[in-house]
């Protein structure tokens, strides 16, 4: 009998991610999705759902939604991904102020119970977890999940539920040989989470996206902003424009990232939805909000992985996983509001082979000591490369060839008055967490 380790080893290796692998473990089209749904019993129609795509934020919104709703006294399922560090960080359950993963023993027998329909049509990892996260949550019955899509939203695996509000946080561009190389395609492949009669949130808009919503939710029959008259019917609601349901700050939060302000701005919409549908009090949900990394376990966000300590002359270190021109101007203007509270910072930074090093290269800040690494996977831009190439773009930096060598020469160089700041792909951040 093989362990649960073996099993999880098995999926892996079987079924590469896209974590991983890339855009190889990418597999366009929902027929599987739909066919493994349809003997799994259609498990996501025994409870209500809220759907969440966008470039950047939808997995700090998606916790935060997830944190102020168990607040409020709903048993809550949540999918989101990649993982960090554990497989089963993918599906939660958060009830009160506090979450649970995905037991191992359903991961198993889910995995046996299914193996035959694995091995005879072949569907993707990001599949099989989908189909799994909605079998778990149903036999929880949770009144209400929060499913994050995996990438696009037309075509995502995820897209075969119907919930009672899609959100979309933002566009960027991002994995454009699947999406389009454009704000306009990439818009419309993530406006194909809003449904018919189905309430849509948009947290951002660009002149170039805004009327690919409008058009998306027009031909859903849903009222649109700046429209004569309003039959009551669900709608479209720009967050920037909706009336603001919480009284919250990104100081507020235990999220602590320049860039929650609005994944902030973008929940309050959704609230304002919500909670007329729900029933929620939104004293409890704002409590619930402000301890959203601890009460779902959410990790790499800003987050803070050492304090200083004067006494052994060791500097803080901070990570995060944005990894992409639109997450990281982010990540690059907060390292810039914050770079005169220390000395010196010592940037660690590894990016996947497919990033667009030439948008990303301008917006990182340069008055920092960076440090050039790759991590342990075949997707990682070889840092001797990513040093080339951000040579290229005026960038110079040490080289160091795994993230943790990367970290123990920060750690030499720097003192207690300085900053480490690991940033990159996800899988970069994951192996020091």
């Amino acid at each position: 009998m093989k362990s649960y380790e073996e099993k999880i080893e098995w999926l892996f290796n079987q079924f590469p991610t896209y974590q991983k692998v890339g855009k190889v473990a990418y597999k366009p089209g929902i027929e599987t999705m739909e066919a493994f749904d349809e003997v799994l019993g259609h498990p996501h129609r025994r409870f209500r759902s809220i759907h969440i795509a966008g470039t950047n934020g939808k997995g700090s919104t998606s916790h935060m939604l997830a944190a102020g709703l168990a607040a409020c006294g709903l048993k809550v399922g949540l999918y989101t991904s990649p993982h960090l560090v554990d497989f089963r960080e993918r599906m939660k359950i958060v009830e009160g102020d506090a979450f649970r993963m995905v037991p191992k023993d359903f991961v198993e027998d889910f995995i046996d119970r299914w193996h035959g329909f694995f091995e005879e049509h072949k569907p993707s990892f990001f599949e099989i977890t989908t189909g799994m996260a909605f079998a778990f949550f149903a036999e929880e019955a949770v009144d209400v999940a929060v499913i994050e899509t995996g990438l696009g939203g037309r075509l995502d695996s995820t897209n075969v539920i119907t919930p009672i509000l899609s959100i979309i946080t933002n566009i960027g561009l991002e994995h454009c040989e699947h999406l389009g190389y454009t704000l306009e395609a990439i818009a419309g492949e993530k406006a194909g989470i809003i449904k018919p009669g189905i309430p849509a949130v948009v947290g951002e808009f660009l002149p170039e996206t805004r009327p690919v919503f409008e058009a998306k939710a027009a031909d859903c029959g849903l009222q649109i902003p700046g429209q004569a008259g309003n039959d009551g019917s669900p709608s479209l609601v720009f967050a920037v424009e909706a009336a603001p349901c919480l009284e919250l700050k990104v100081a507020d939060l235990d999220l602590p990232g320049d860039y929650q302000e609005r994944n902030l701005c973008t929940l309050s919409a959704a609230v304002g939805v919500l909670q007329p549908m729900l029933g929620l009090d939104l004293a409890a949900f704002r409590e619930g909000v402000r301890h959203a990394a601890r009460r779902t376990g959410l990790h790499g966000r800003w987050e803070t992985l050492r304090e200083a300590d004067a006494a052994a002359d060791k500097a803080q270190i901070i990570c995060d996983t944005g990894h992409n021109a639109h997450g990281l101007r982010w990540v690059a203007e907060q390292i810039d509001r914050i770079s005169c509270d220390y000395e010196n910072v010592f940037f660690i930074l590894g990016l996947a082979r497919e990033k667009d090093i030439d948008a990303i290269a301008p917006l990182l800040p340069r008055n920092v000591h960076y440090i050039w690494t790759q991590a342990s996977s075949p997707r990682a831009l070889p840092a001797v490369d990513l040093a080339n190439e951000m040579a290229d773009h005026g960038l110079s930096g040490r080289v160091a060839f795994t993230v943790q060598a990367a970290l123990d020469e920060a750690d030499r160089l720097a003192s207690a008055k300085d900053l480490i700041f690991i940033g990159g792909s996800n899988f970069v951040v994951c192996e020091v967490l």
